[in-house]
């Protein structure tokens, strides 16, 4: 059995690579994962991948889970610092998301600025759920989002 050296202060990054590991380890989906410790799949990937914070109580029972050491769960409820890349996403998953917001972004924020007035939808009050769909053509993959209405404030 091979021990792996964990350092003395730990990053999102290293929490994250540790989660990957023991979820292989342990044949674990991230759905398995979201149901054992009480989250939506989608929020439990995002904050494994530092994205996001986890509750004390969540981020403890992730790490009871996954065996992972009590470092992790100081990291795992850390507020995050959300950076990601400017660039065009050249994974082709990633990629479209880009670019069903690069061509339908506009009509969204129409229909939005419509129906609620000018403003915008949270991404911080807000819930996503990935499903599977069967469609005789071929299973389709439904993306459901739905976040908190903020109007601009008026001064």
């Amino acid at each position: 059995m091979t021990t792996i050296a964990i350092p003395d202060m730990l990053d999102k990054d290293d929490v994250s690579l540790m989660i990957l590991a023991a979820k292989k380890k342990l044949g674990l989906k991230w759905e398995d994962i979201a149901v054992a410790i009480g989250m939506s799949p989608v929020f439990t990937h995002s904050a494994c991948a530092g994205m996001n914070a986890f509750p004390q109580e969540k981020a403890q029972a992730l790490a009871d889970l996954l065996q992972l050491p009590a470092q992790a769960v100081d990291v795992l409820t850390e507020s995050p610092t959300k950076e990601f890349a400017y660039t065009v996403p050249t994974d082709p998953c990633i990629y479209r998301f880009y670019e069903i917001v690069g061509v339908y972004g506009p009509t969204l924020k129409a229909l939005i600025h419509e129906k609620f007035g000018d403003g915008i939808m949270s991404a911080i009050d807000f819930d996503m759920s990935v499903t599977r769909v069967a469609s005789p053509k071929g299973d389709r993959v439904k993306v459901e989002m739905s976040g908190k209405y903020l109007q601009y404030n008026a001064w």
